[in-house]
């Protein structure tokens, strides 16, 4: 199984910033004590070209991101402070994203320790997510001719509101987003299929709902690939999570041809 990482993925915040951005150093630290893959496995992110990024994004964007000529306010929606380096930063978590889908496709299943920016959208960054690395992944999966069709299993406890606006329309690409009802954004947007869990929402249930949200999307799905989208922020122990399952994951891409997975697959 190949992982992909740069040591891009870290760059300093200010002292006291909320997000916590020291985890990505500390997950590839995990995955190498632990011996999770070899260190031939564990591969070099490279950075998303603008020709991806633009299957996703609009030009504008992408070159005032890029230059450093976001409003005042475009940043605060972002929530991370500007500099070259976030910018270096998105665009190699977005290639992690994309490589781990090339690798899944090939090898069956790949992991990117990075990613899974469903904030963004096509003309704004929001959430912490600048770049959306999953739909753009997705198109370029599509482009290359490798899939006909991309699901995309968003478990992170806020709704993959910029994924669902950006896919809605697009029938090469299937959203299912399971989540906190009530955490952020205030204003979601619509999936393919949603689940909205209440606070406090613990194992036996979040797990019943996510196999029953499994079964209706795998139902309408028809492609290659999926990509699994597994924050860290369901967890119980999680400040801002208003969830309580007891378990702990990251991003993984899981590639099945058909979707034939067991749901019981993706959630250990």
């Amino acid at each position: 199984m190949k992982v992909f990482y740069s040591d891009t993925y870290t760059v300093r915040l200010p002292e006291g910033h909320r997000f916590p951005m020291q985890k990505y150093h500390l997950l590839r630290q995990a995955v190498q004590a632990a011996s999770v893959v070899s260190d031939g496995d564990l591969r070099p992110a490279r950075p998303a070209i603008d020709e991806e990024i633009l299957r996703a994004h609009s030009r504008d964007y992408l070159e005032r991101l890029v230059a450093g000529r976001l409003t005042a306010k475009e940043i605060r929606r972002i929530g991370l402070p500007w500099s070259p380096e976030l910018v270096t930063r998105a665009r190699h978590a977005v290639g992690g994203t994309i490589a781990a889908c090339r690798a899944a496709l090939d090898d069956g299943l790949a992991v990117n320790l990075a990613g899974g920016t469903h904030h963004a959208f096509h003309d704004h960054g929001q959430g912490y997510c600048l770049l959306n690395d999953v739909v753009i992944a997705a198109r370029a999966m599509k482009a290359e001719g490798r899939a006909r069709q991309v699901l995309i299993v968003d478990c992170d406890v806020h709704q993959g509101n910029g994924t669902a606006a950006l896919a809605r329309g697009d029938a090469s690409i299937l959203t299912f987003s399971i989540h906190s009802e009530s955490n952020f954004p205030l204003f979601k947007e619509q999936s393919d299929l949603d689940v909205a869990l209440p606070d406090g929402t613990g194992d036996e249930a979040y797990l019943a709902a996510l196999d029953a949200g499994l079964d209706q999307i795998l139902a309408r799905a028809d492609g290659e690939l999926a990509i699994y989208l597994a924050g860290a922020d369901p967890f119980q122990e999680d400040r801002l999570g208003k969830l309580a399952p007891g378990y702990y994951a990251d991003l993984v891409v899981l590639e099945q041809d058909p979707f034939s997975l067991d749901p019981s697959e993706i959630r250990e």
